[in-house]
């Protein structure tokens, strides 16, 4: 009987204590499950919130510009950044201009610049110009900066161009220095030329001008007539500015160029005399040099000469032994002589060191 009741009290134990590990096991299940579903919902606003920006839709809808929260969800999934869109939309309808999100989304995909675009636009409106989001857009598309455009033509620009040499017809050379104030054209903005294109013109203008004129000093005394004759030529079609004005800033004198071609064209007409002088030399050598020919000639056949003249009877023995003495007394007198003059010319260099010496 009681060994009945220990294996009885030892069965309730063991009984006990497996019922007690099952509920340990059932309670562990339960909180990994709540930790695996607390984390994927953690998952699920994280990503929410950088899918769906809801800070900027909050600001949209604060400052009364209708963006619903699909169409930022939408430029997520197009690869637009919704900040790019939002704010300067909202920028847009603060300033009263009618200006639609698709616009501004479509301006961004082509690869434009959608702040400066709403910038000009914002700009122009304030100066009462008229330039519509379509034209804007289709100038910043272009290459061109729309806002410092719109800016340029409400505030004129100064350019100032580098020193242009020019040369009067009197041969003075003046360096002129000109300040150009232009306003941009908008209408001629695509497709203008620019800045580069008006200082090239503004220069052959002005090359122009001092050319024609007969002196120096006239250019000198009326340097506004350089400005008029060149704002007459209307030098600024074809480009994407308006010229206003163009004021002379300095003239300096340069060089005498008229001077420097005249001795340039004295040297090469020295040279080209030379040259002929050089031609006539070089010939009267070659033709003394063919006379010495000839003389050398004609007394190589005074040998044979004499020889016939002897055979055929026209000289005697006796004229030759005369002509032969007369021959030797001519180079007797000419041998003294050179030596009496080698002689003098010396004692005249011994006197001259002499005198040097003392």
């Amino acid at each position: 009987m009681r060994q009945f009741v220990r294996k009885r009290a030892c069965a309730c134990a063991v009984a006990a204590g497996s019922g007690g590990r099952k509920a340990q096991r059932r309670n562990e299940g339960k909180m990994i499950g709540k930790i695996v579903l607390l984390g994927i919902i953690c998952l699920l606003v994280v990503i929410f919130f950088v899918f769906v920006p809801v800070g900027l839709w909050i600001s949209a809808v604060a400052s009364n510009v209708k963006v619903g929260i699909f169409n930022l969800v939408g430029m997520r999934l197009r690869r637009v950044m919704p900040a790019k869109i939002v704010f300067p939309l909202i920028k847009a309808t603060k300033a009263g201009i009618d200006v639609k999100v698709n616009q501004l989304e479509a301006h961004y995909l082509a690869g434009g610049d959608v702040d400066s675009v709403v910038n000009a636009l914002i700009a122009a409106e304030r100066a009462g110009m008229d330039i519509s989001f379509e034209k804007a857009s289709a100038i910043d598309l272009a290459g061109r900066d729309v806002f410092e455009a719109v800016r340029m033509s409400v505030t004129p620009k100064v350019i100032e161009t580098p020193l242009i040499s020019a040369v009067a017809k009197n041969g003075i050379e003046l360096l002129v220095k000109a300040r150009v104030t232009v306003r941009t054209n908008i209408d001629r903005l695509i497709g203008g030329a620019g800045e580069a294109t008006v200082l090239a013109r503004i220069g052959e203008g002005i090359v122009t001008t001092v050319g024609s004129a007969l002196s120096h000093d006239a250019v000198l005394e009326n340097p506004d007539e350089i400005s008029k004759l060149v704002l007459e030529k209307g030098l600024d079609s074809g480009t994407a500015f308006e010229i206003i004005s163009i004021d002379i800033a300095d003239i300096d004198i340069g060089r005498n160029v008229g001077a420097t071609l005249q001795s340039l064209q004295a040297e090469a007409d020295n040279k080209i005399a030379q040259a002929r002088a050089e031609e006539r030399r070089a010939m009267a050598v070659a033709l003394e040099q063919e006379m010495r020919a000839a003389v050398v000639q004609a007394e190589a056949e005074i040998p044979k000469a004499m020889a016939q003249a002897l055979r055929e009877g026209h000289i005697g023995a006796v004229d030759y032994y005369k002509l032969q003495n007369v021959l030797a007394d001519t180079e007797m007198k000419k041998s003294i002589g050179t030596g009496v003059n080698a002689y003098a010319e010396n004692k005249k260099d011994n006197r001259l060191e002499n005198q040097s010496g003392s």
